[in-house]
């Protein structure tokens, strides 16, 4: 599933060549993905100008003068660059056309979304309860401890909860746990406010440098100009089970925890 830094390297990659320009034409090919995409769309966004391309969360935020596009991955989708004449493949379920290019949706399993809304973006339904964005300096140590407190869930859902902090998925939870030297199974509540610091320093440094990398591509995922990201060659404990910790050599286990499968190192995380 496309995480924060994939659709981080997304907006990056897709931005210069649609910020700014005029819609001529919006196709869409199927109008069903995880909920229907709006029939009304070719007449709402018609000869209209985009004004931002900025992403909350997972969410692509596309704004124009009469309101925002939102469009979501869903587990298997992609976002291209191409030139408007491209034929369309069976997956290709929707294409924003600016002129000779177009931002095509490619999304295999279709659980992938476009939606919009005339209100405020952040007030929409799947963006209002939201946590903070974990590369902004609103989600720092001191915000973790004070989140955590007083709860027993495992920290790895807890930092994988969308209303603490948003956009930490499967991946790079467990490469940031690593990071900052804490057992996924142990309970968030029992962290100190040093450890908290350091998993937030974790995070943001684990994201940061997979937004450099263009992200995880495990399967499905490529960026804007087709490319797949690089940073699977770096991950230090995801899908590596069996094999020896890059620190220790202890070989890395594989625990099931919130029905997401958990990666570590029984050694160097406590």
């Amino acid at each position: 599933m496309p995480e924060l830094p994939e659709v981080e390297t997304t907006r990056r990659g897709i931005k210069p060549h649609i910020r700014g320009k005029t819609i001529t034409g919006v196709i869409i090919r199927q109008p069903q993905l995880r909920w229907p995409v709006p029939p009304e769309l070719p007449v709402l966004l018609h000869r209209r100008k985009l004004k931002h391309v900025s992403r909350r969360g997972k969410y692509l935020l596309l704004t124009f003068t009469n309101g925002t596009l939102l469009l979501h991955l869903g587990m298997s989708g992609s976002l291209r660059i191409l030139p408007s004449e491209t034929t369309a493949g069976r997956h290709d379920h929707f294409d924003l056309v600016f002129g000779r290019h177009c931002l095509r949706l490619h999304d295999p399993r279709r659980f992938g979304a476009v939606l919009w809304t005339d209100h405020p973006a952040e007030q929409h339904p799947l963006l209002a309860k939201l946590g903070p964005e974990p590369l902004s300096p609103e989600c720092d140590g001191d915000y973790l401890y004070r989140r955590s407190r007083g709860r027993k869930v495992a920290v790895k859902q807890f930092i994988m909860n969308g209303q603490v902090v948003v956009g930490v998925g499967n991946i790079y939870a467990n490469e940031a746990l690593y990071e900052a030297g804490i057992l996924p199974t142990r309970p968030c509540g029992s962290l100190s406010r040093k450890r908290c610091e350091r998993l937030a320093q974790a995070i943001r440094e684990i994201l940061a440098t997979a937004i450099a990398a263009g992200g995880t591509t495990l399967q499905d995922f490529v960026q804007a100009d087709g490319r797949p990201g690089y940073f699977a060659q770096e991950l230090q404990v995801y899908g590596r089970e069996g094999e020896p910790c890059p620190a220790c050599g202890r070989p890395i286990r594989q625990k099931t925890l919130g029905q997401r499968s958990s990666y570590y190192c029984s050694r160097c995380q406590r």
